[in-house]
């Protein structure tokens, strides 16, 4: 099978290719995404980078519910969204490849 361009020619389109999906992560790592959980009682808000940023737990709901139910909500509401992140900085990041996962590409 014969590339256009040869194989140097498919070297720089990857590393073209890795450059946009850094160039789309670094764009990407200070955007916040929340998710709430008991009923909106505990909102977390985390970066797309995976940090946490905030936790937001209603003082009469803590009051109410007790210590353990406060953070097993928090817990619950922060993989929410962790993983509303994750699936944000995929769906940028599949722009960028058309949707295809490359090997030896670091998405």
């Amino acid at each position: 099978m014969q590339f256009r361009g040869g194989m140097n020619e498919l070297v720089r389109q990857a590393a073209r290719m890795q450059r946009k999906i850094d160039q789309v992560k670094g764009e990407l790592k200070d955007r916040e995404v929340s998710a709430t959980a008991a009923g909106d009682k505990v909102t977390v808000v985390v970066t797309c980078e995976g940090k946490l940023r905030r936790i937001d737990v209603d003082p009469a709901f803590l009051q109410s519910e007790g210590l353990e139910m406060a953070l097993d909500s928090i817990v619950a509401a922060t993989n929410s969204a962790l993983d509303t992140a994750d699936k944000l900085v995929e769906s940028e990041i599949a722009k960028v490849t058309g949707g295809v996962k490359l090997p030896g590409m670091h998405t």
